[in-house]
């Protein structure tokens, strides 16, 4: 059967269609993949993994034309985000 995996970061994004076999798991879909080559920074063991934007285990089955998502770790450079009013203990004065 057919079915993708998509992984995305900074400046980089990729989505694959492989064939897998009918009883495939989400984990052995990856592995098939080689995304894992191609980014060596994922790790399954923290990353959460998906399926059309349903987080899944690894050991999930799929069906045909499910689409595999690798999500990554939300950072965010605290320089960048505007702060809240209320935001750390300081209050308007």
């Amino acid at each position: 059967m057919q079915i993708g995996v998509a992984y995305s970061e900074a400046g980089q994004q990729i989505w694959l269609n492989i064939e897998v076999p009918d009883e495939a798991t989400v984990r052995e879909a990856i592995h098939k993949s080689g995304i894992l080559k191609s980014f060596p920074t994922i790790d399954l063991e923290t990353q959460k993994v998906g399926v059309f934007g349903r987080l899944v285990k690894l050991d999930a089955p799929l069906k045909p034309g499910d689409r595999i998502e690798i999500y990554r770790a939300i950072t965010c450079d605290p320089q960048t985000v505007p702060r809240r009013d209320g935001v750390g203990g300081e209050e308007d004065e």
